[in-house]
């Protein structure tokens, strides 16, 4: 569930001149970033910090220039979470689950612009979306990355190729529980994975690394790097655009 791990080292949101390349997506103010002719698609869904944080962003630019359309709704309607603002409470209103038939809206406007393959990446609450996702055709891939809320029945569950990328430190989806998703991925003879736990990092480490530690910079760049090439090897997007 999240936590209090959520909250250290809260991110950076973008400023007034990052803010541009906001659209309205099946009603939803969304950050898209990459060749709006791709036939591939990837939703990207944040943490608990919303879809405004400026590494959140840069992430997508990154996963964007692979060649993907990359789009990231505010599924909380401008009300991410703040310090001030108990987690217990602030999730009354923003549970993961009640975001998955808004994140079905979005793939559908996806797909009558003229995407024809999607994939879906989810952050912590994200992960639980995703997951969701991943166990109907909605969409053809996904990953989750140090998941909150994501059960061993939700890994049972997945229909789609599936990667978990997780930090060794990490009370939300520790390490103990990621080798039983594993197992549970592994009995799926039928549905690709990938699985693996970053050492020495924490959770929420890709999109909330600290600058000054080179280590956890290296760790989130290797993770980056893991992502591109997980989506390119299921959706492969160069052979995807207009």
């Amino acid at each position: 569930m999240s936590g209090s791990e959520c909250l250290v080292n809260p991110p950076a949101l973008v400023s007034g001149g990052e803010s541009n390349n906001v659209l309205q997506i099946a009603s939803l103010n969304s950050y898209v970033s990459g060749n709006a002719d791709s036939k591939v698609a990837l939703l990207f869904i944040s943490n608990i910090h919303g879809y405004g944080v400026s590494k959140f962003r840069k992430l997508a630019d990154k996963v964007a220039s692979a060649g993907y359309y990359v789009v990231a709704p505010d599924f909380f309607h401008g009300d991410p979470i703040t310090p001030e603002t108990p987690i217990s409470d602030w999730l009354k209103n923003h549970g993961p689950v009640e975001a998955v038939e808004p994140a079905k809206l979005v793939i559908k406007a996806l797909k009558e612009m003229g995407i024809t393959k999607i994939g879906a990446a989810g952050f912590c609450w994200g992960g639980k979306v995703a997951v969701e996702l991943a166990k109907e055709d909605d969409i053809q891939v996904a990953a989750l990355l140090h998941p909150s809320f994501v059960t061993l029945d939700d890994i049972k569950g997945v229909k789609v190729p599936t990667a978990i990328l997780d930090a060794e430190i990490d009370n939300k989806s520790p390490p103990e529980l990621v080798k039983e998703f594993e197992l549970a991925l592994q009995a799926k003879l039928e549905v690709d994975h990938f699985v693996k736990i970053y050492g020495g990092v924490s959770h929420g480490w890709t999109v909330r690394y600290k600058d000054e530690d080179a280590e956890e910079v290296r760790s989130a760049e290797e993770a980056h790097e893991d992502l591109v090439g997980w989506f390119n090897n299921h959706l492969d997007p160069n052979h995807s655009i207009i």
